[in-house]
Formats: structure tokens, sequence, C-alpha cells
């Protein structure tokens, strides 16, 4: 379960308003919406997803599974089947030097204190990389534990296992390294580990975005200035939304495709919907199916 969580705070992590005249700014909030036109023989999907969460507010909306269900091709972040992928993945949270070695005194005392708010210690967390720190985040600020969490794009997984659809990714766990890298070196870590409080009201407002499907909530929430810079806004969701967005018209002209990404990707001019509109492709929030 401890790796499921990791997993899924990885992709947190990688986790988040411009229209055409066309389609109206009032009618722009959904967790899913539809792709189409500009060459499709048949409309693809994007879910934008809440990656962690605790049991009793997990749900997926019939809308969303029925559109996995018209699909052909169930598209991750990361592709989760891949044993080369898991392998890379858990590799991340490793580090080959110690972290009390990139410290100074000081520091690793302080760094040490800080731990001791998150049920651990320096020397058990010393092999660990940055982004191992960073996972202790979501246990902390989900109020439930490790026992009933539950990960949407799991979930949504193992559906499209079951109803045997072709499963891949739009990133090498390698891309979503080099992009915490470049946003959360290990001192913006151990900052963003002293606001384990905040954190924990601000993921209790993303869920409450999440579950209204005011994907534009969950995308300001995402890039609160207090948690995400410009230059980690950038390396998290611009630069990101870019390279999926080169690759997302492949996958759709070969076979309808339903991806899911972390629902900050979706909203600003930068966004996923942006993006493919700006391609020509007409993206349009899915109220019902």
């Amino acid at each position: 379960m401890k790796n499921l969580i990791q997993l899924g705070f990885a992709a947190l992590l990688s986790a988040t308003f411009m229209t055409t005249k066309a389609q109206s700014k009032d009618t722009e909030n959904s967790t899913l919406w539809e792709v189409s036109g500009n060459g499709l023989t048949k409309p693809s999907y994007i879910a934008g997803t809440c990656h962690i969460m605790c049991s009793q507010d997990f749900e997926i909306k019939p809308k969303v599974l029925k559109a996995l269900e018209q699909s052909d091709h169930f598209v991750m972040e990361i592709n989760y089947t891949d044993p080369a992928e898991m392998a890379a993945m858990q590799k991340m949270y490793q580090t080959d030097k110690k972290l009390s070695d990139q410290l100074s005194l000081s520091e690793a005392k302080e760094l040490d204190k800080i731990l001791a708010d998150y049920g651990t210690d320096l020397k058990k967390m010393d092999n660990s990389s940055s982004q191992g720190l960073y996972a202790l985040i979501s246990m902390k600020a989900l109020p439930c534990p490790q026992t009933e969490i539950k990960l949407y794009e799991i979930e949504l997984l193992q559906n499209a296992i079951k109803n045997k659809k072709n499963v891949s990714g739009l990133e090498k766990v390698e891309d979503q390294m080099k992009s915490i890298n470049k946003a959360y070196h290990l001192k913006a870590v151990i900052g963003q580990l002293k606001m384990g409080k905040e954190y924990e009201i601000l993921m209790k407002e993303m869920l409450s975005a999440f579950k209204k499907e005011d994907m534009k909530s969950v995308y300001t929430l995402f890039k609160n200035d207090k948690i995400m810079n410009a230059e980690q806004e950038k390396a998290m969701l611009t630069d990101r939304n870019k390279n999926w967005a080169e690759k997302m018209p492949v996958l759709m002209k070969k076979e309808s495709s339903f991806f899911a990404v972390g629902g900050a990707h979706l909203m600003g001019d930068n966004g996923l919907i942006q993006l493919l509109r700006a391609k020509g492709y007409t993206v349009k929030p899915v109220l019902s199916l």
C-alpha cells in the first residue's frame, strides 16, 4: 500500500481559460471532456483526476466509466502496467547520496525535527530522494489511514484491463523525474514539508472543488504560489502539457483514446484543453453520457 501511495503522490506532483467563441465559458466545468473534429473518426476523452483520496470521498462518475467503455485505448501519465516503468518508479524514491551528506549539520538537525511531525526521522529517511520526502506530505495531508486510500488512476486502470483496453502512458518515469527535479530540489522540498498543515487545508479544498467538477478551482489551488512558483509551474504543468499535446493527436488518430491526467493539467492558457483547441480540435465538457 505504501508503494501505491507513493505512486499516487508522484502522479500528484506530476500532477492540475481561454476559449473559442463557439465554446461558452459558462459551461467549462467538468471532470470529463470530449475531443472531436480535426479529422478524428471517433471522439476521444480527457478525464481530469484527483490522484489520491480517502475511500469515503472516492467516486468515479458514471459518465467517466462510460467514456472509458466507449474508448479503445486507456492512456495515463505513466504506464503502470510496464514493469520497466514500475522499476524506475521505485528507484526514484532512493538516492545514491544520503540526505544528511547534502545538508549542513544545522540543516540536517532542522530536517530531523521537521520529520518528527511526519512520524519518522532523518535516520530512517536518509537514503530517500527528495521525491521520497515529498511523498510524506500526502500521507499526512489525507485524513484517513493508509488502508482506506484510493488511487483514481489505479481504479480506472483496473477497469481498463478488465475490459481488455490497450494501455499506455504519455511520458516515461525518467521524463517525470526530470520535471520533478527541476521543480523541487531538496531544500525546496524541506520548505514544503514545513507547510504540512497548509497542505492538509489545500488538499481538502482541492477535493471539494474536484467533487463539484470545478476544474478551474482545482487548477487555481494547485498553482497556489505558496507551493508552486512560476518556475515550478513551468516544469510541472506547462512543459509537460505541451509535450503531451504533441503526442495525443497521434494516439487519437489511431484509435479512440481515454486520457486520465491530473485535473490541474486541463485548465489555463497552457492547459491541455486550450492546447488541443489551438490545434483545431473541438474540446467540450461532457455533462452526461
